[in-house]
């Protein structure tokens, strides 16, 4: 065995934009015999925990759950309020705007796309054109990524409603949060969010498995004029049960919801606002040190502009190979795991070698993005790769205010 494949050894660091680093209490709380399911802690423990999860999202409005990854609470959402034939406007920014617009496509919407690239966030201006050019309001939806975990692009959903609401148009505005929940701040009540859907394994820091669709009163309107709805995505049992099974269309997914509530008390123990401050001094710091070691090398942000960038995830160019031979080494070498460059490049491409990106999402503290940047620090030392001198400086003067 080298020298250098000794340093792996110990906690590894998954710093890739989801399923995230998961909290010991969490998984202490998923280290258990399976309960009851009947009745007795887990059917008593759901009223309160649907209403934290309502706290997350900023809402008053109905939240369900589904045993379901993303791609489920994406077909949730979409069940619910889009019938075959209906349309339905997507500016995307990135591979996830087109997954979910594809599911759309899957269920028989016509999709009107607004292509903003991998780099730009969505031109509100191009929104309320074609919003206005909908003289017959034949648009059902619009769907916005706010952050697409691809590019790591943010994209300004108050924006998007102000909109909808200057043009006079009734599409719902439906929102995925995927990447952004408990990350980046969101408000979807204050916005004006019709529908949103996230996932467990990524602010949540639970593990992969279960879907959220978080629903307005106009979008229960539009769900009551849908001829059929699927009776496993149907969001109306699973927001208002009349049995505790109906929270999740059959048997719960017990552990996962032991793991949440764990999560819950930890969101709120620390205060959403302070959750989301500290995802952003921690993303600033990231920036930062991408800044410096960019002046002296090829490693660029994609997103130029900071104001567009989430706090969950930064997406980097470093140019193929560099990008994969840097992934392979801290991970060999330090147990340090980075995000592939998903999406980036077409398939095939050896240009995908020349992206990477970091997950700054969840359980994170100042300590671990120290840790994550002197790793790659030294992966790009021991490389050779090309790069400017005092980014962990430049990252500890922004943790330390």
């Amino acid at each position: 065995m080298g020298k250098g494949s000794r340093l792996s050894q110990g906690r590894s660091y998954l710093a890739i934009p989801g399923p995230s680093v998961m909290p010991d209490a969490v998984l202490s709380a998923m280290h258990r015999a399976a309960p009851n399911i009947y009745a007795g802690e887990l059917p008593d423990m759901m009223p309160r925990l649907m209403d934290d999860l309502r706290a997350v999202a900023r809402t008053q409005h109905n939240a369900a759950i589904y045993i379901a990854n993303g791609h489920g609470a994406w077909e949730a959402a979409l069940a619910n309020v889009i019938a075959p034939g209906d349309r339905v406007l997507l500016p995307a920014t990135g591979r996830f705007g087109f997954g979910w617009g594809d599911m759309a496509t899957g269920l028989g919407a016509q999709i009107d796309l607004i292509d903003f690239g991998k780099r730009a966030p969505i031109d509100v201006a191009q929104v309320s054109e074609a919003l206005l050019a909908d003289k017959s309001h034949e648009i059902k939806a619009v769907l916005a990524v706010h952050v697409d975990t691809s590019t790591s692009v943010r994209n300004d959903i108050a924006g998007l409603r102000a909109a909808l609401d200057d043009a006079g148009h009734p599409a719902l505005l439906m929102v995925d949060c995927i990447a952004s929940l408990a990350c980046d701040v969101f408000e979807m009540d204050a916005w004006g969010v019709d529908v949103m859907v996230t996932a467990s394994q990524k602010g949540l820091m639970v593990p992969p498995g279960l879907g959220f669709v978080f629903f307005s009163e106009r979008a229960q309107a539009a769900r009551s004029r849908m001829t059929r709805v699927s009776r496993y995505w149907d969001w109306g049992p699973r927001a208002d049960p009349q049995i505790f099974a109906q929270h999740f269309g059959g048997t719960a997914p017990t552990h996962h919801l032991y793991g949440l509530r764990a999560s819950l008390d930890m969101i709120h123990a620390e205060g959403i606002e302070n959750v989301w401050h500290r995802h952003g001094v921690l993303a600033r710091a990231i920036w930062a040190a991408c800044d410096v070691w960019g002046q002296g090398g090829p490693l660029e942000m994609n997103v130029a502009d900071p104001s567009h960038r989430s706090h969950a995830v930064t997406a980097l160019r470093l140019g193929a190979p560099h990008a994969t031979r840097l992934r392979d080494w801290v991970e060999q070498n330090l147990g340090l795991t980075l995000g592939i460059g998903l999406g980036m490049a077409e398939p095939g491409d050896d240009a995908w070698h020349g992206f990477f990106r970091l997950g700054h999402m969840g359980h994170v503290n100042g300590h671990m993005i120290m840790g994550l940047l002197g790793g790659i620090e030294a992966g790009m030392r021991a490389l050779d790769i090309p790069r400017g001198t005092g980014a962990l400086e430049a990252a500890a003067a922004v943790i330390s205010g």
